[in-house]
């Protein structure tokens, strides 16, 4: 459904916080070679180039995606200024067992509302249940709320996630950057938000009638 092949290309950057798993969702969704055991190396900067089949017939549509390097919490979430420029969509990523990391998807947001001078930029965003080891401790955080019974810390950054996306109006993704097939129907999205169909003239049918017209006339 996805391959590294180059047609018509939209360009999409895909960006949060540092350590969220960027880098595995795209080695997953273009090549399928991503396991628990797989080394990720901190991005700087990449590029993949995805085929995408929209499923609407006709040839494929494609994403040429740019890898972003995670930026650093603790401060107001900031793209560098060239990120805010050329792309034609956002890929918005999160670690739900990181509160924080969700935090930061609203001053991009806000960075990318500013600066797209007007045209429509479709923006999706991706829990990513993965971007972690099975191995990763819980935090402090975390631990302190399951021996108080609370509600899963997961569920309720998801469930934040959620109502903030609609607010925006945004697409919000749960995804697994071990699942292959849990990628593919975001990047469809985008993709098919991208490219719409085009609507066919009326003129070609509007001038047989009036030729019709003339011949009756005749």
């Amino acid at each position: 459904m996805l391959t590294a092949k180059i047609g018509k290309v939209s360009k999409v950057l895909i960006c949060g916080a540092k350590g969220v798993g960027k880098t595995a969702l795209l080695e997953q969704l273009i090549y399928g070679n991503i396991t628990l055991e797989s080394e990720i190396h901190p991005t700087i900067e990449d590029i993949y180039v995805a085929s995408v089949d929209t499923g609407r017939g006709g040839p494929r549509e494609t994403l040429r995606i740019y890898d972003s390097a995670g930026l650093f919490q603790g401060s107001k979430a900031q793209l560098p200024r060239h990120y805010l420029y050329f792309p034609d969509g956002y890929v918005l990523v999160y670690d739900p067992t990181d509160p924080q990391s969700l935090d930061m998807l609203a001053d991009i947001k806000t960075d990318i509302d500013k600066n797209k001078e007007k045209k429509e930029v479709p923006i999706i965003v991706l829990a990513n249940m993965r971007s972690k080891r099975k191995d990763t401790p819980p935090s402090p955080t975390q631990q302190a709320q399951m021996q108080n019974n609370q509600a899963d810390p997961v569920e309720l950054i998801l469930n934040r996630a959620n109502a903030w996306c609609s607010r925006e109006r945004i697409k919000h993704y749960t995804v697994n950057a071990m699942e292959r097939p849990s990628l593919y129907e975001p990047f469809i999205n985008m993709c098919a938000r991208l490219h719409p169909p085009q609507t066919k003239s009326t003129f070609p049918q509007l001038r047989q009638v009036m030729q019709k017209t003339q011949k009756t006339e005749a």
